[in-house]
């Protein structure tokens, strides 16, 4: 007799094989999946003199620290963004997906700065990145509207820093306005949001015009409700107005959905890595 469990992979896996076009809407829940933690042993490890110095307890807290000087802070954030964005190839998890859903007219945001669908072979045309990229530098203040690829003055930063302090010399500065210079995330009213971004964001709605009235699978993981407006409501609404729509989130610790949608959902609260190679 199937579990339950079985049964909703085998749901998932006809919604998947009949589907025209496939959504992917990843969040942080996808990229712990794939072992990219913020806090306990992971922090611990990679960050023991930060958390002595400035006690200093998670990944996520420690960006919104507030360091007296660039030279504290760049020390800090290269540490995280090398960590985070440059080390290793994509996780698993990512690597699967990509096999998931290469043979399908597919799309994916996220709102992870990780670049982890950067790794993988979907294509650049085919992912919005919509709430920044550790792996690239913009204007404190947004002077100008123009992103910096960092990886070099990352691995330098990473290099040489001492006492968790980078030289005064490897400290960033906008070549418009000589400011200061903050990692591409959406933290404040200074995003910078380029061509790039601006060019996937027309992608990612000429997607769903495209597909909407086709058989749609919107393939949600790991999206909490840190910025619930962004994937998880919109999911949600398009799910409920498109006539052909399936819903599929992965969730631990959010796997709710709307009464309207009950009938077009498929909720896991189990590893997304682990739904995943079961999918395949």
């Amino acid at each position: 007799m199937k579990t339950k469990y079985e049964e909703r992979i085998n749901k998932t896996r006809i919604a998947i094989r009949d589907a025209d076009a496939i959504l992917i809407g990843a969040g942080a829940g996808l990229s712990a999946s794939a072992g990219i933690t913020y806090s306990g042993e992971r922090f611990e490890r990679n960050f023991p003199d930060f958390i002595e110095k400035y006690q200093l307890t998670d990944m996520y807290s420690s960006g919104f620290y507030p360091f007296e000087t660039e030279e504290e802070r760049w020390a800090y954030w290269s540490r995280h963004i090398k960590l985070n964005r440059w080390n290793g190839k994509a996780g698993t998890v990512y690597s699967d997906l990509q096999e998931l859903i290469k043979d399908k007219n597919h799309f994916v945001m996220t709102t992870n700065a990780d670049g982890q669908f950067l790794k993988t072979d979907i294509s650049r045309d085919n992912i919005f990145i919509i709430q920044g990229d550790y792996g690239k530098l913009q204007c404190a203040t947004k002077c100008h509207e123009k992103l910096y690829e960092n990886r070099d003055i990352i691995e330098e930063m990473v290099t040489i820093q001492k006492d968790c302090l980078i030289p005064t010399s490897l400290v960033p500065i906008c070549p418009v306005c000589g400011g200061h210079m903050d990692p591409n995330l959406r933290k404040d009213n200074y995003f910078v949001e380029d061509d790039l971004w601006r060019n996937s964001f027309q992608k990612y709605n000429d997607f769903i015009s495209y597909v909407k009235d086709s058989k749609i699978v919107f393939l949600e993981l790991g999206v909490g409700y840190n910025t619930p407006s962004i994937i998880k409501y919109p999911f949600e609404q398009m799910t409920k107005k498109f006539k052909n729509a399936t819903l599929i989130r992965m969730n631990r610790e959010y796997p709710e959905y709307s009464e309207a949608n009950k009938d077009k959902t498929i909720t896991f609260v189990e590893d997304i890595s682990r739904v995943v190679q079961h999918l395949l």
